[in-house]
C-alpha cells in the first residue's frame, strides 16, 4: 500500500534511514503544508557539546535545504563556550542563548520563518536517539521535545557495557 493510499496515517521514516542515524545527524521534516500540526520540524543529534565544532555542519546542511540561516537560538547551558556568532560558508550566523532547558534549537531563516529542532543530547544511546528522532519528525507529533526524550530514554546517558 502506498503512502498516498493512507493519507490519515502518519508517515514514518524508512527503515534504512532509521538505521543510519548516528551522532552528528539531523533529521528534518521538510514538508510544505498549509497548517503546522506538529510542534517540531526535525531533530539534531550532535556528537559533542562543543558548539563551534557541531553547529557549522548543521547550518551547512540546513542552508542546503532551506536557504540561508540567519540565527540559531538555543539553551546556552547545554553547550561549552557559546559564542554570539559563527562564520559558516562565508556567512555570519548569530547565536541567541536562552536558559530555557527545553531541548530545542530554533533556526531562523528570515524575519518570521522559524524551524524548531529537538536537541538529542550527545551522550544518548543510539537506540534511544533513533526512537526520539523518529518521533520528533512525525507530522502529527504534538509532544514537546523534553517529553519525547523522557519517554524514549533519550534523556538518560547509556550505561557502560
Amino acid at each position: 500500500m502506498a503512502d498516498s493510499d493512507t493519507p490519515d496515517l502518519p508517515r514514518l521514516l524508512p527503515d534504512a534511514v532509521h538505521r543510519s542515524v548516528k551522532p552528528g545527524t539531523a533529521l528534518l521534516r521538510l514538508e510544505t503544508t498549509h497548517t503546522r500540526e506538529g510542534i517540531l520540524d526535525g531533530a539534531w543529534w550532535p556528537r559533542s557539546r562543543d558548539i563551534g565544532a557541531e553547529l557549522p555542519s548543521l547550518i551547512s546542511a540546513l542552508t542546503e535545504h532551506l536557504g540561508p540561516v540567519t540565527r540559531v537560538g538555543l539553551d546556552g547551558s547545554s553547550w561549552d563556550d557559546l559564542p554570539t556568532r559563527v562564520l559558516v560558508d562565508g556567512r555570519i550566523v548569530h547565536i541567541d542563548s536562552f536558559p530555557v532547558g527545553d531541548e530545542t534549537v530554533l533556526i531562523t531563516r528570515g524575519d518570521r520563518d522559524h524551524f524548531s529542532l529537538m536537541l538529542v543530547p550527545p551522550d544518548t544511546s543510539p537506540d534511544a536517539a533513533r526512537a526520539a528522532m523518529a518521533r520528533a519528525v512525525r507530522a502529527d507529533n504534538v509532544t514537546e521535545a523534553r517529553q519525547i526524550l523522557i519517554e524514549t530514554g533519550g534523556d538518560t546517558p547509556p550505561t557502560p557495557a
